[in-house]
């Protein structure tokens, strides 16, 4: 049984007594070492088979740890997830106990949701709703009360759609209040309701602790605070544990999930035995090359992996001139691959965002490339595009929506709350903006294309592309988010649209939430076999301005990559010195920071008596303008313009925040203000 495995999977299989902490790189083997480990203790007469309990975040990990154990000769381990394990629990205690049935499981929080949302006179659309809900759920596993939500939140930067944190608490408790006044129970609950059983009753305590005696917990890096507690009532002071994971792929802190508990685990447990699996088994030597050298130096660093596969094809980074380029670009290699004898479902379309799916959709139509989008309808399936598009019919039928496409289209979204500018956060009303926000930008590409069309020819064009993207999906192409292909590999992967602001993107904001968008990047990388290509377009569409750079997090991996211009790479760096304080190079926390380069308590560099009069032009200019004073300019480009004391037009243009139309408001007065001020100094 333990002939097959490396020296480090041979290691973890033998330690059958806990504490045992496996930290697991991408592609090493960890589901083969733990069940080994599992099926050798049964084998050794160890381990009872129905008192072990593997622990994992998926029905489909379930599944596959059972399919293996059964393979090993160990069928009758429990190979479950922390919610079935702890609902199994409930339906036979409950009753026992409370001489009653259990509350009935529900399937969605939205209809209770919404209900608590009327009670607090708190009128929201689906998508807030979603969010709503996504929030309650991280606060039930986070251990966070209602009473304890609105502090919480604001210590932890918590946003929902602009919702005041003591809202969103009123509506929290409201919910709470629905769920049980309809004999209901969520989720959490499941997990809520289990421990707290455990933690109440000590005859269920034993009984449960009697049944399972071995515990493994697989991906412990996205144990949430409820599901490490329920663990701990599960092991009842013991510690025969063992534990599974990589702190690289902690990909879902948003959702409460807290890598401490796998980075800690030593030290909680002093006497543990620790593993690390390090041969890649999955990828080419290139691929992991580059997914080492993305997170060397930095605090999201895992184990080095050590490449196990011959060399394979050099890793393309691909700067396309606008995304619909991109696009065709992707669609035309996985057409060639296809071509080559490499099967559709043996590749990968991997973005940020749901809403970046549009344009390869339309290029891989187009060639008539089967695929299929996972996690996530396709771009025209999803409910806020199909209402959007009856919207836009309607209007061009009653003759309503008149002029140029695009702004014909803005006004008829406008009338579901859709504006150009982005909501803050990010969530399913984010999701929802990016979807509709797409369909403007559509208008916009069509409109440019066809000026003399009209809009019933736009939503012809948007039938064409729908009736197009439904094609078989029997050996197709994946198309996915970044967070739903986590787990998965294929044999060639692109991970695409990864300019700036997009990979991070621009709602990570902390340190913390930055480094979660390169583990992102990692783990995207990390699902490509044989062939990776990492691309972004620097303009949006054809004809558009190229002023858009790659991801800052690909800075060292394009050095001597082919095919990037040095303009580019150079543009690259500056965007990652960005990221960090000029003055003490630690990361830079909020954008106000970014844009001034600085932690808010490094000392000033900038001219402060120079700033003071730009204070005081300012506010002279705005009150003559009826405007209010960061309308001008705002203190944090004050403060850039006092430290870099441009003497022309160009040194002015350079500086953040200053653009072509506050140069020809504002230009002259700034830099005849900076001159004065110099000579003064002079004199």
């Amino acid at each position: 049984m333990l002939e097959a495995l490396d020296p480090e999977q041979r290691q973890v299989a033998e330690a059958l007594r806990g504490p045992v902490r496996v930290l697991a790189g991408a592609g090493t083997g960890k589901t083969r070492a733990v069940t080994h480990r599992i099926a050798h203790g049964v084998a050794e007469g160890v381990y009872a088979p129905t008192e072990v309990l593997a622990l994992s975040f998926t029905t489909r990990a379930a599944g596959e740890m059972r399919e293996r154990l059964r393979a090993l000769g160990a069928p009758g381990v429990q190979a479950r997830t922390f919610h079935s394990a702890a609902l199994r629990q409930l339906r036979f205690f409950w009753p026992r106990v409370h001489q009653r049935e259990l509350p009935e499981l529900t399937d969605s929080k939205l209809g209770m949701v919404a209900l608590a949302a009327r009670r607090q006179r708190l009128g929201v659309d689906q998508a807030t709703l979603r969010d709503l809900a996504s929030e309650i759920e991280w606060a039930k596993v986070s251990n966070v009360s209602p009473e304890t939500y609105a502090a919480i939140a604001r210590q932890r930067g918590r946003q929902v759609s602009g919702i005041d944190p003591e809202v969103v608490a009123r509506a929290f408790d409201g919910y709470e209040e629905v769920k049980r006044g309809q004999g209901r129970m969520d989720m959490e609950d499941v997990l809520l309701l289990g421990a707290g059983l455990l933690a109440d009753n000590e005859a269920v305590a034993a009984q449960v602790r009697r049944q399972y005696k071995w515990f493994v917990v697989d991906e412990f890096q996205d144990v949430s605070p409820l599901q490490h507690a329920l663990l701990d009532l599960w092991l009842g002071g013991r510690d025969e544990l063992c534990v599974v994971g990589d702190p690289a792929q902690t990909i879902y802190s948003f959702a409460g999930a807290d890598a401490r508990y796998l980075r800690e685990f030593t030290q909680r447990h002093p006497s543990a035995t620790s593993v690390e699996l390090v041969r890649n088994y999955r990828s080419t030597p290139e691929v992991v090359a580059a997914a080492n050298t993305l997170l060397a130096g930095t605090a999201s660093k895992g184990v080095d992996l050590v490449a196990q596969r011959p060399s394979g094809a050099r890793i393309t980074y691909r700067e396309a001139a606008d995304e619909v380029a991109e696009a065709d670009a992707v669609a035309d290699r996985v057409a060639a691959l296809r071509a080559q004898g490499t099967p559709a479902s043996r590749m990968a379309v991997l973005l940020r965002i749901n809403a970046q799916s549009e344009r390869f959709e339309e290029a891989l139509a187009a060639r008539g490339l089967p695929y299929v989008v996972r996690g996530a309808a396709r771009f025209f399936d999803r409910a806020e595009v199909r209402q959007a598009i009856t919207l836009v019919r309607g209007a061009a039928r009653g003759g309503e929506a008149t002029g140029p496409v695009a702004e014909a289209v803005v006004a008829v979204l406008s009338q579901m709350g859709h504006s150009t500018e982005p909501p803050e956060g990010r969530g399913e009303v984010r999701n929802r903006w990016e979807s509709l926000q797409a369909l403007v930008d559509l208008a916009a590409d069509f409109g440019r294309e066809r000026p003399e069309s009209t809009v019933g020819d736009f939503v012809d064009d948007l039938d064409r592309r729908a009736s197009e993207q439904h094609a078989p999906v029997a050996d197709a192409v994946t198309l996915a988010t970044i967070h739903s292909a986590k787990g998965l590999e294929w044999d060639a992967v692109f991970v695409a649209g990864m300019h700036e602001k997009m990979m991070p993107i621009s709602q990570a904001q902390t340190p913390a939430e930055v480094e979660e968008e390169r583990r992102l990047l990692y783990v995207a990388m990390t699902r490509a076999r044989d062939e990776l290509t990492v691309s972004w377009a620097t303009a949006r569409e054809p004809g558009g301005r190229s002023n858009r750079g790659s991801s800052p997090f690909l800075a060292t991996l394009l050095d001597g990559a082919p095919g990037v211009s040095a303009t580019h790479k150079e543009r690259t760096r500056r965007n990652r010195a960005a990221m960090h304080c000029r003055e003490c190079g630690k990361p830079l926390s909020d954008a106000r920071q970014k844009k001034t380069g600085r932690c808010a308590d490094c000392p000033a560099s900038y001219d402060e008596a120079l700033f003071e009069k730009l204070r005081e032009w300012r506010l002279a200019r705005a009150s003559e303008d009826s405007v209010p004073a960061f309308v001008v300019f705002t203190d944090a480009t004050l403060q850039l313009i006092a430290e870099h004391v441009p003497s022309d037009e160009r040194g002015l243009r350079a500086i953040s925040g200053v653009g072509p139309s506050k140069i020809a408001k504002y230009g002259d007065e700034v830099l005849a203000l900076v001159a004065s001020q110099g000579s003064s100094k002079a004199s």
